[in-house]
């Protein structure tokens, strides 16, 4: 069984975790199975939007505990690579040129709660859970706290961090961890469209700004700013603003170059 599956609707490519039978957990092969999907929506001209969710009734389970625990006896180098290997994962979803958007079609939990943190914008069923539960079994999410972090503040992350528990639709969405709260089995609809709609404007445009928002929260106001300085003059140089200005003048829908 393919550990990722992959579907497409126009301009939405769908990624599916798939290890139903353990709650989508993520085990090596599938964590290596994401990067290698998410390299290939990069690359692909035709792909502008990405759809992340999980096969079954659970987006994702977090990583899988029992090669978790194989790793208890391993040497400080191994379990080092092996941190690093998942952050490299969440940075890749996070600074992916197009947009990525989480489907969360039930139970987020500790690791699958850092990948909907890691995604730009999360559609959650109504039903669904999600919870950085770590501290439960004496680990820590120390990866998932540096995007929490910049998503809800302090008093939220240590909350949420601290307590270890799960939180439902409603009150994540007004943590700001969601932004769309639907009804249970319509998370992957919901989230198709949102990803059409981001698809809709302009590549470059989408792949600067996800740059800048990876870049601007850790520069002073002075330093922000001459990055984003920067970033605008390259802007208008693209032949995006060009067809966008011209799109708008001629009151006609852009056609954007792949």
């Amino acid at each position: 069984m393919r550990p990722i599956l992959t579907d497409r609707q126009g301009p939405v490519r769908i990624l599916t975790l798939n290890r139903p039978e353990v709650r989508n957990a993520l085990s090596r092969e599938l964590r290596g199975a994401l990067a290698e999907a998410l390299a290939e929506a990069a690359d692909d001209e035709a792909t502008r939007a990405v759809v992340l969710t999980g096969a079954g009734d659970a987006f994702c389970a977090g990583l899988d505990l029992r090669e978790l625990e194989s790793t208890v006896d391993a040497s400080a180098e191994a379990d080092r690579a092996d941190s690093r290997a998942f952050a490299d994962l969440l940075l890749q979803l996070a600074t992916l040129p197009k947009p990525v958007v989480a489907a969360v079609n039930g139970p987020a939990v500790a690791g699958g709660a850092g990948l909907v943190t890691a995604c730009d914008v999360a559609v959650m069923a109504e039903g669904a859970r999600i919870g950085y539960t770590e501290a439960r079994i004496g680990f820590v999410a120390a990866l998932v706290s540096v995007f929490l972090l910049r998503q809800v503040g302090e008093k939220h992350a240590r909350d949420l961090l601290l307590g270890a528990r799960l939180v439902g639709a409603a009150e994540a969405a007004s943590m700001g961890l969601v932004n769309e709260i639907c009804a249970d089995g319509a998370a992957l609809d919901a989230a198709v469209e949102r990803a059409r709609r981001l698809a809709a404007n302009a590549p470059s445009s989408l792949a600067m700004t996800k740059a800048l928002l990876a870049s601007v929260p850790s520069l002073s106001l002075e330093d922000g700013l001459r990055h984003a300085v920067e970033v605008n003059a390259l802007a208008r140089q693209t032949d995006d603003l060009r067809e966008g200005v011209r799109a708008f003048l001629e009151k006609r829908e852009p056609r954007w170059r792949a």
